[in-house]
C-alpha cells in the first residue's frame, strides 16, 4: 500500500446526455435518466480511484462554505476518503456541466468560481507530505507552491496538465519542469503524439511520460533508455461517457508504477481500469478494486 498525497479541485458535477453534437435549439427536453449530479473534479477523482484501489491517501482541496461544501464533505465520508484536508474556506464551491453523446464524446464546462485566487495552508501541506511515497499535485492554482516543498523534500512529484497544447504555455510550465510522472492529452496537440513526446522529453525530462490518446490507447515515454511505445485502448464494456477517464487513468498508473516501478506493466492495467470506468456517466464512478482489476485483466489480456 503505497501512501500518496493529492491535492487538487473538488466540485459538484453535473452530466447531461444528448443526442449528438452540435446539439440544436429546443426549448425544452426531457432526457430521462440523462442527468446526473455527483461530487467530482480531479482531486477528488484521483484520490476516490487510488483509494478504490487500495492505497493510502492524503486528500488537501478547498471548497465552499456553502451548501455545496456540506454534500463534498458528505461524499467524501460515504467513500471512506479523509475530510480534515479539505477546507471549506472559499464563500462557493466550484461546479462544472458535461454534456455527453452516445458516442462517448463529451463538453465541458467548469465554472472555478474563486478558487484560483485561493491559498492553501502551507504548513498543512508540509504536515501531509511526511512519509508519502508520491505527491499527485493537479494543475489547480492553490497547489502550485506545493512544487517546490515536494522538490525539497525529496518526494516524486505526478501532474496532469490535460488538453495542452504549448510547450511555452506559462501556467503548465512549472508543473511540467517539476513532474517525475507527467500526463496529458492528445486532443489539442499541435503535433503528431510521437512528435510531441520527444519536444516534451527534450524540454522536461520526466522519468515518465504518458499521453492519453482516447479510443487509441495511450503513448508511453520513459526516460531511462529512450522508451518510446504506443500502446492499444482495450475494451470491456460499452462507453457510456469518456468524462473522467484521463483522471483514471493517471490514478491507476501512479498506484501500479508505486508498486512495480515497470511503467509498461502499470500503463497496461491504467488502459484497462480506465476502460472499465468509462462504462458509467460521472467522472468519480465506475473504479475497479485491483482484485477486480487483476481478474479482468487475466481475462483479456493474457
Amino acid at each position: 500500500m503505497s501512501q500518496i498525497l493529492v491535492c487538487g479541485l473538488i466540485n459538484i458535477e453535473t452530466t447531461l446526455r444528448i443526442e449528438g453534437f452540435p446539439l440544436a435549439y429546443d426549448p425544452v427536453r426531457y432526457p430521462f435518466h440523462g442527468i446526473h449530479s455527483s461530487v467530482s473534479g480531479v482531486g477528488y477523482n484521483v484520490a476516490k480511484a487510488l483509494t478504490t484501489l487500495g492505497d493510502a491517501v492524503r486528500l488537501l482541496a478547498i471548497v465552499g462554505a456553502d451548501d455545496a461544501g456540506i454534500l463534498i464533505h458528505r461524499a467524501l465520508e460515504q467513500n471512506h476518503l479523509p475530510t480534515a484536508g479539505v477546507l471549506a474556506q472559499a464563500a462557493h464551491t466550484a461546479q462544472s456541466v458535461i454534456l455527453y453523446d452516445p458516442h462517448g464524446r463529451r463538453m465541458i464546462h467548469t465554472d472555478l468560481k474563486d478558487m484560483q485566487q485561493q491559498v492553501y495552508p502551507v504548513d498543512r501541506f508540509r504536515a501531509s507530505l511526511a512519509g508519502c511515497h508520491l505527491a499527485a499535485l493537479c494543475n489547480i492554482n492553490y497547489a502550485r507552491p506545493f512544487l517546490a516543498l515536494a522538490q525539497q523534500a525529496n518526494v516524486p512529484i505526478a501532474t496532469d496538465v490535460h488538453a495542452i497544447y504549448d510547450l511555452d504555455d506559462p501556467y503548465n510550465g512549472d508543473y511540467m519542469a517539476a513532474a517525475h510522472i507527467l500526463f496529458m492529452s492528445h486532443e489539442r496537440l499541435p503535433l503528431p503524439p510521437h512528435e510531441w513526446a520527444q519536444q516534451v522529453m527534450r524540454r522536461y525530462a520526466p522519468a515518465v511520460l504518458v499521453i492519453g490518446l482516447g479510443a487509441e490507447g495511450a503513448l508511453l515515454a520513459v526516460k531511462a533508455g529512450g522508451f518510446r511505445q504506443r500502446l492499444p485502448a482495450v475494451t470491456t464494456r460499452p462507453i457510456v461517457s469518456t468524462i473522467g477517464a484521463g483522471d483514471a487513468l493517471f490514478a491507476s498508473f501512479c498506484h501500479f508504477y508505486l508498486q512495480s516501478g515497470d511503467p509498461y506493466a502499470a500503463l497496461q492495467r491504467a488502459i484497462l481500469f480506465a476502460s472499465y470506468k468509462i462504462g458509467e456517466p460521472g467522472a468519480a464512478d465506475g473504479f475497479l478494486t485491483e482484485t477486480a482489476l487483476n481478474l479482468l485483466f487475466k481475462q483479456i489480456c493474457s
